[in-house]
Parts: structure tokens; C-alpha cells; sequence
């Protein structure tokens, strides 16, 4: 039956892991999932709320707030297949590779906003 589930990709390789260990690969993906719609509101309030910020700088950082919410939708869905195949086959776990970009970009965002706040 294993072959007839999506992605086939990851279900159609190895055999069937330990079911605590997909559980927790599937609620680490929704926890990814949770970030990606903080980060999507932030965005979007930052925008919709016209904080008193330069327009421009606003925007920037609007946009990168949402840009950095598609990457982690995307991502999610890309480590809970990676990690879920390496359980199948018996790999090592891949390590976790997205937390640099998030905080360099949340970084940049909340720098931009605060040069707005002055400008």
C-alpha cells in the first residue's frame, strides 16, 4: 500500500519507519509551516497598518518578510521529504539548513524598518 501514497518519491523508497519518528518529522514540517504564516502576517501588517515609516523602506521590508515566508513554506515541505526518504533508507538525518537565511533576513528587515522609523 505504501506505493500508492504522495509524494511517491518518498514513499516508494525504503521501508516503513519507526511511526513516531514520521509523526515527528510531519509536526516539525507544520511547525515550519506555523513560521511560514507568522512571517506572511508580519509582512502584511507592516504593509496594511501604515506605521508611520518611510513608504519605501515599509515596503522593502514587507516584501522580504513575505519572500522569507514563501522560502520557508517551500522548505518545509523539501526537509520533511529529505528527512522522511533518510528515515526510509536508513540514512543519517539531514541537518537542518534554513535558519541562517531566516535570521539574516529578519535581521535585515527589522534594520530597514528601524532606518525608516528615523528617516
Amino acid at each position: 500500500m505504501s506505493d500508492r501514497r504522495f509524494p511517491r518519491s518518498v514513499y516508494g523508497r525504503g521501508t516503513e519507519p519507526d511511526p513516531r519518528f514520521s509523526l515527528a518529522n510531519e509536526r516539525t514540517f507544520l511547525a515550519w509551516i506555523r513560521t511560514s504564516l507568522g512571517l506572511l502576517a508580519v509582512g502584511i501588517a507592516i504593509e496594511a497598518l501604515k506605521l508611520d515609516i518611510n513608504p519605501v523602506l515599509r515596503f522593502i521590508a514587507a516584501m522580504i518578510f513575505c519572500v522569507l515566508a514563501v522560502i520557508a513554506a517551500v522548505f518545509s515541505w523539501v526537509a520533511w521529504a529529505r528527512a522522511e526518504r533518510a528515515m526510509r533508507e536508513g540514512r543519517p538525518l539531514p541537518g537542518p539548513s534554513l535558519g541562517p537565511v531566516l535570521v539574516v533576513g529578519v535581521v535585515i528587515a527589522a534594520a530597514i524598518i528601524a532606518v525608516g522609523m528615523f528617516l
